[in-house]
């Protein structure tokens, strides 16, 4: 398993007027854990873009909400990836507040396409590579 983590304060816009965490931030939230997935493993998105030619667009989210946030938290934005990529990435991602109380959870599936050609490919092999070093770590 390839888990990843990410810490920052709620803000002030991405509450309501009751000081509660709009859910239409849980998404932005676990975005923020993907691509800080990415800059850990060495391969930020851009850098897929930019180099491979490869872009990551999303194809499902599911979001189950557990507890609100509000103004003044301080939530954990976890990614975890539990098989190497190969046309689809499945991920794994929660939200937590400062006090460890499971705020959202659900998955995200992605998949890999041509940026010229908009055409599915199979996830570039520098990438899976570098999933593989934490996935087989962990079966060690």
């Amino acid at each position: 398993m390839a888990l990843f983590k990410t810490t920052f304060p709620v803000r002030y816009y991405e509450t309501d007027q009751m000081a509660v965490v709009h859910h239409s931030n849980y998404i932005r939230y676990f975005e923020l854990a993907r691509d800080e997935m990415m800059v850990q493993l060495g391969f930020p998105i851009e850098k897929c873009e930019s180099e491979l030619g490869i872009m990551v667009p999303i194809i499902s989210v599911e979001c189950h909400f557990r507890h609100p946030a509000r103004m003044g938290d301080v939530l954990t934005a976890t990614a975890e990836v539990d098989k190497v990529p190969m046309a689809k990435m499945l991920i794994k991602q929660a939200v937590w507040n400062q006090d460890g109380v499971l705020c959202a959870d659900g998955n995200v599936t992605l998949c890999f396409i041509d940026s010229k050609t908009f055409t599915p490919v199979r996830c570039p092999e520098e990438v899976t590579a570098l999933f593989e070093k934490y996935i087989n770590a962990d079966q060690i």
